[in-house]
């Protein structure tokens, strides 16, 4: 933590000294390099993978302004004063013993090591790396087939100020060379007649121009295919490229023609060099040891379809738990994606440690394969224990726990059973007005899952979802008990979900049932959290005050909640006291929203979700991300009616259990695309659109499936449920809505080491359209609604810890739908009504 703030106080002094010279460190007959440019063929070149060529890159000013702070030699010069100060005769009268003198001055010589270490040198112009970097440009432009280019460069010291410089490349990179003829020197007829097959996948056209990494990716290409395809033990050396090119030829002679040369197998023994052509193998036996360990040999063994399982004793698992798995099988020819992919499925039972695949050849063959197979299993019973701090839009910090004890192999088919607790704590600046304490958000949850490596069905789905999609069935029930937003709640639920993933990058969730009932709790206090409800009726009781029972009132003059809220509440709307028809239409507005949240909800629905994600890593910032989501609820129950004889709401609705259960339709999408701009710049967006749609058996939709907006991962300029719907003004209360649109634009760069910097842009909005809301300043009327978008600008600071990243984000209210005309522009926008944002991660 000391160091953490020592890194803080140096960013602070930054900022103080930005304006130090930068060529302090540099010399009279030096250049501090200031920018590299790079001209393509007379036309200034912006290209990220062509810019990082260069071997000098400009340094970063901040970077360099601090390692400016250092002192030069500062070892040597904090050795000397050290003993100077000790050989003083008066050393023994100062108040600093030896001892501390000696740790200042280490504190002093570390602290300028690490103003080194965080900063950056001068990057000093040097000849002979500039040279290298033209022959690098060079290299670079012959691999894309320019074999005739000509690079030069110029030193530009007029437009950068005293002893600063930028280089000027300049590439004429003449006519490209094509490919001429392709031609092949295959003479294994196995692969010969492989390549043959896939030919037209090549990476390598006749009359396309030359690039090396075309050649490159047809290597790959081949040896994937191969080692796919039956070639077992295929040498990716095996394959080289012969290439005549004529550097001396006119643009109309500048050919290639190339040869594709795939030798046959070179091994060794001893001395001795053999050179055998590759065969295709085929698997004779697949060996299943599903015990294994190192100190016995199996004692018994069953077939089970084509499969040879080896046990100890007695086979613990069902046969077609293991083979289902598999896919590597008896009779196939020999595939290394099998091997991959049995792994994979293997590890996906969550029953067994990382499998150990082996092959080996049938005695008197050398194209038969058997394989092995070892499986080491878990430990049938797990205990664990996960503490974590937390954060979300709605919680400001929080601590969560969770603890689960697992059964593997419940039914002998790799299945899991799991009983899991999970609760936190949280504090959350929108509960502060009603709560003394600073962990004012509480939840406690109890699951019990059931997990199937595999879909459990009445049907057939292996032809459309095969096991090399991973696919799994979980069965849970649970209860949720929490102090969390609005109204304190508990719920019960169950959920049968199927999920499977096509490949590495694709995802799909089926929830064939999802049950849940949700209690709100503590209704009394209704008025208490939904502050901007009181105060509006409140407003219209004071009007008739002198009317009205003093027992409806406290001493201040206001409704007294719960008793004077709901007996002023039911006086109007049953007539017996009479308001203005304003008055009559805003206390049933008001009654109607707070029925509407403080209503139980039953909520019986399927829902699919498709995602799918092409990052590479987490270092991979050139990605996107795109998710959907459809859920429909209560078409089971209202077709149920037919049937049963439900109980009725007075307006006809129907009730299950006491409760009228939810009918809607609602689906998501969700989608975000990085741009890496450089080393540590990158672009990020994200765009999402939810629609909810009440029907039937309802009006509303239920609190737990409506949007919010505001929150320190959607509009930060803005506090969670804050904003909207539409152009209403009700910052205090818990706003939602069926319809939200949020669109986020966010710029990250490096700042000084793990100090990363932001500026954002976060624009949305919630409303509510085709339900019971009628209130018009709430309601998405039609696109011209659009113009209560919301926006809110503002700038970040992050640190990363390589395992998360702490994040402080300031937003601020640029434009505000809940004002009227100009006003919607910049009104707030100053630091006192900023909003502060402290997130773990990025937002999006």
């Amino acid at each position: 933590m000391k160091d953490h703030c020592v890194k803080i106080t140096v960013f602070l002094l930054l900022l103080i000294f930005a304006s130090c010279n930068a060529v302090k460190r540099v010399d009279e007959e030096e250049y501090l390099l200031r920018k590299n440019t790079i001209f393509l063929n007379g036309e200034k070149l912006q290209d990220p993978e062509v810019e990082n060529i260069p071997l000098q890159k400009p340094n970063s000013l901040s970077r360099l302004h601090i390692y400016n702070l250092a002192k030069a030699n500062s070892d040597s010069i904090y050795d000397a004063r050290l003993r100077a100060d000790l050989a003083e005769p008066d050393f023994k009268q100062r108040m600093l013993s030896a001892k501390q003198l000696a740790q200042a001055s280490s504190y002093k010589k570390r602290f300028h090591e690490w103003l080194r270490r965080t900063g950056e040198a001068p990057v000093i112009i040097r000849e002979d790396l500039t040279n290298r970097t033209v022959k690098r440009l060079k290299q670079y432009y012959d691999n894309k087939g320019y074999f005739n280019s000509e690079v030069a460069f110029e030193k530009d010291t007029a437009d950068y100020g005293e002893r600063k410089a930028g280089i000027n490349y300049f590439v004429e990179t003449g006519d490209a060379y094509l490919l001429d003829t392709i031609k092949t020197y295959i003479p294994s007829p196995a692969v010969d007649s492989i390549y043959q097959k896939y030919e037209e996948a090549s990476y390598l056209k006749m009359n396309e121009r030359f690039d090396l990494a075309n050649f490159n990716a047809e290597r790959e290409r081949l040896n994937r295919l191969f080692l796919n395809s039956g070639i077992y033990k295929f040498q990716l050396s095996s394959i080289t490229f012969d290439l005549e090119a004529d550097t001396l030829a006119t643009s109309d002679d500048q050919k290639m023609p190339v040869t594709v040369n795939i030798d046959n197998m070179v091994t060794r023994s001893g001395d001795t060099q053999n050179v055998t052509p590759y065969k295709v193998h085929q698997i004779k036996e697949v060996n299943i040891y599903a015990d294994h360990n190192f100190e016995t040999e199996p004692t018994d063994s069953i077939h089970h379809d084509g499969y040879v399982i080896w046990f100890h004793d007695k086979l613990k698992y069902k046969p077609s738990a293991l083979t289902d798995v598999m896919a590597i099988a008896p009779g196939n020819i020999y595939k290394d994606q099998e091997r991959t992919l049995t792994s994979r499925q293997i590890g996906n039972l969550q029953t067994f440690k990382y499998p150990n695949i082996n092959y080996e050849y049938v005695p008197g063959t050398d194209s038969l394969l058997n394989t092995n197979i070892y499986l080491s299993p878990r430990k049938r019973f797990s205990l664990g224990f996960n503490p974590e701090v937390t954060h979300s839009n709605i919680q400001d910090i929080g601590i969560s726990f969770s603890t689960s004890l697992v059964s593997r192999n419940i039914f002998r088919g790799a299945e899991t059973l799991e009983f899991a607790l999970r609760g936190s704590v949280g504090s959350s600046s929108e509960l502060s007005n009603s709560s003394q304490s600073f962990f004012n958000i509480a939840e406690f949850a109890g699951d019990i899952r059931l997990n199937f490596p595999r879909i459990v069905s009445p049907f057939n789905t292996s032809d459309f979802i095969p096991k090399y999609m991973a696919p799994q069935t979980r069965m849970s029930i649970g209860s949720i008990l929490q102090k969390n937003i609005g109204l304190d709640k508990q719920s019960l639920n169950g959920i049968l979900r199927y999920n499977w993933s096509p490949n590495a990058y694709r995802k799909n969730v089926f929830e064939l049932l999802n049950i849940q009932y949700i209690k709100n709790l503590n209704t009394e206090r209704y008025y208490e959290v939904y502050r901007n409800s009181y105060n509006d009726l409140n407003d219209i009781a004071r009007g008739y005050r002198s009317d009205l029972p003093s027992s409806y009132f406290n001493t201040r003059g206001d409704l007294i909640i719960p008793e004077g809220t709901a007996a002023f509440t039911d006086d109007v709307l049953t007539n017996d006291f009479t308001v203005n028809e304003n008055e009559l239409e805003e206390v049933n507005r008001i009654e109607e929203r707070r029925k509407r949240l403080t209503a139980n909800n039953l909520i019986l629905g399927s829902s699919f979700s498709w995602s799918k994600n092409n990052r590479q890593g987490f270092q991979d910032n050139s990605f996107y991300s795109f998710r959907t989501k459809l859920e429909l609820a209560g078409n089971t129950l209202s077709l149920l009616g037919n049937l049963v004889d439900y109980d009725k709401t007075e307006d006809g609705k129907n009730l299950v259990f006491g409760v009228q259960y939810s009918q809607f339709a609602k689906t998501d999408i969700d989608y975000i695309k990085y741009w890496s701009l450089s080393r540590d710049q990158v672009l990020a967006f994200r765009s999402f659109l939810g629609l909810a749609i009440p029907y039937g058996n309802a009006e509303s939709i239920p609190f737990l499936r409506s949007y919010f907006a505001g929150g320190s991962n959607d509009n930060r300029a803005w506090e969670a449920y804050s904003l909207g719907p539409g152009r209403v003004d009700n910052l205090n209360d818990f706003n939602e809505a069926n319809l939200k649109i949020a669109l986020n634009l966010e710029y990250r760069f490096g700042i000084i080491g793990q100090f990363k910097g932001a500026v954002f842009a976060d624009a949305g909005n919630i409303w509510n359209v085709l339900d019971n809301v009628t209130q018009e300043e709430a309601v998405f009327e039609d696109l011209s609604s659009l113009a209560e978008l919301a926006l809110g600008t503002g700038f970040g600071l992050r640190y990363d810890f390589s395992y998360f990243v702490f994040r402080f984000d300031v937003g601020f209210k640029t434009y505000n739908p809940a004002f009227e005309g100009p006003e919607r522009w910049f009104s707030e926008y100053n630091f006192g009504n900023a909003v502060y944002n402290i997130g773990i991660n990025y937002p999006f």
